[in-house]
C-alpha cells in the first residue's frame, strides 16, 4: 500500500513538473512575440493563465535572468540569459555550417551566408565574402524582410501555413520597385515548399540576387544562401541550386532534426 502511494506521489510530481515547464514556455513565447515587453495582466491574457500563476512563473524566470523587468511600468521582457543560450546555439550551427559556406564560396567565388529568422526579418548569422572585385558584402547581423529575400522565403516555407500567413498579413513595405506583390510572394513560398529552394532578384537591394535552401536542424530552422550581383545570377542559377542542395543534405545528415530524434531514441 505504501509503495503504491509513493508511486502515485511520484507520478503526480512528474505531471506537475511538466505542467510548470509548459506554463513557463507559454510565458516565454508570449514575451518573445512582444519584444517591447508585457505587463503581468497582458501575459495572463496572452497565455490564458491566472495572473497569480503568471506572477510566480515570472518571478522564477527573473531569478534565472530569463526574463527581466522593464522598469517603473512594471512590465517584463525576455532577459539576457536567453540571449546567451541563443548565442551558444548559433555558435554550434556556425561551427557546423561554416566549412560548407567556405566550400561554396571557393567553388563559385561568390558570397555565401547562413541566415536565421528574427521576428519577421532574416538575420545574417555568418557569411563568407567573395574575393571578386564586383561582389556582395553583407555584414553579420544585417536584416531584411522575410518576404523580400530568398532565405526568408524558404524559412517562411518551412513554417506552418498559419504562422507564415500571420507574418504576411497587412500591407507589406516595398524595399525596392522589384519587391513582389503579396500574391506573388505567396506563390513563391508555395513553390519553395515543393522545390526546396527560393530566389530573389533585386527585391531587397537593386543589383543583388540570391538563391537559398532551408536547413531544418535540432538547433532550429535556418537557411543557406549564395548571394551575387544580379548580372551574374541567371547564368549559374542551376549550378548554385545543385550545390546548395548537396550542402543542405550533408549538413542535415549531421545535425538535422530527424537525425537528432533517431539518436535520442537509440535507433
Amino acid at each position: 500500500m505504501s509503495v503504491q502511494k509513493t508511486e502515485e506521489t511520484a507520478d503526480d510530481g512528474k505531471k506537475g513538473g511538466i505542467q510548470v515547464i509548459a506554463r513557463s514556455a507559454a510565458v516565454m513565447r508570449a514575451l518573445g512575440a512582444s519584444p517591447h515587453g508585457l505587463s503581468l495582466a497582458a501575459i495572463a491574457h496572452e497565455t490564458g493563465l491566472a495572473r497569480s500563476t503568471v506572477q510566480r512563473i515570472v518571478n522564477a524566470l527573473e531569478t534565472e535572468h530569463l526574463v527581466e523587468a522593464i522598469g517603473p511600468s512594471g512590465g517584463f521582457r525576455i532577459g539576457p540569459a536567453l540571449s546567451q543560450l541563443i548565442y551558444f546555439a548559433q555558435a554550434d550551427i556556425i561551427s557546423e555550417v561554416r566549412p560548407h559556406l567556405e566550400r561554396l564560396c571557393t567553388q563559385f567565388d561568390e558570397t555565401t551566408a547562413l541566415i536565421s529568422r528574427a521576428g519577421d526579418m532574416v538575420n545574417v548569422v555568418d557569411r563568407v565574402i567573395s574575393e571578386q572585385v564586383l561582389r556582395l558584402v553583407i555584414p553579420i547581423g544585417s536584416r531584411a524582410p522575410l518576404y523580400a529575400s530568398a532565405p526568408g522565403k524558404v524559412i517562411l516555407a518551412s513554417m506552418p501555413q498559419s504562422e507564415a500567413d500571420a507574418i504576411l498579413k497587412g500591407p507589406l513595405r516595398k524595399s525596392t520597385e522589384k519587391t513582389l506583390s503579396l500574391p506573388d510572394i505567396k506563390a513563391q513560398i508555395a513553390q519553395a515548399r515543393t522545390d526546396g529552394f527560393a530566389t530573389d532578384v533585386d527585391e531587397h537591394d537593386l543589383g543583388a540576387a540570391s538563391v537559398a535552401v532551408p536547413l531544418t536542424t535540432f538547433l532550429g530552422n535556418f537557411a543557406i544562401a549564395i548571394i551575387v550581383p544580379t548580372s551574374r545570377f541567371e547564368d549559374r542559377l542551376e549550378e548554385f541550386k545543385a550545390a546548395l542542395q548537396a550542402a543542405r543534405k550533408e549538413i542535415e545528415a549531421r545535425i538535422g532534426a530527424g537525425t537528432r530524434r533517431r539518436k535520442e531514441s537509440g535507433a
